[in-house]
């Protein structure tokens, strides 16, 4: 995105949409640093690599919070 990082995006929609879900995912290995206040318990996160069971179970569990 040209002008805003990923986060920006989503404080901007849930700023304007209180009840729009996020879901970040990243394509960061395992064993990197995850990016400040994405390993905050509050953001929904999948990393990379991820089986699309996981990214619907993810998706289930935001949807139902």
């Amino acid at each position: 995105m040209p002008r805003m990082s990923g986060r920006e995006l989503a404080e901007e929609l849930t700023a304007r949409r209180p009840e729009v879900k996020v879901l970040f995912i990243s394509g960061y290995t395992k064993g990197a640093r995850v990016p400040a206040r994405l390993d905050e318990p509050e953001t929904a996160f999948l990393q990379k690599p991820f089986a699309p069971k996981d990214l619907a179970r993810k998706a289930r569990e935001i949807l139902d919070s």
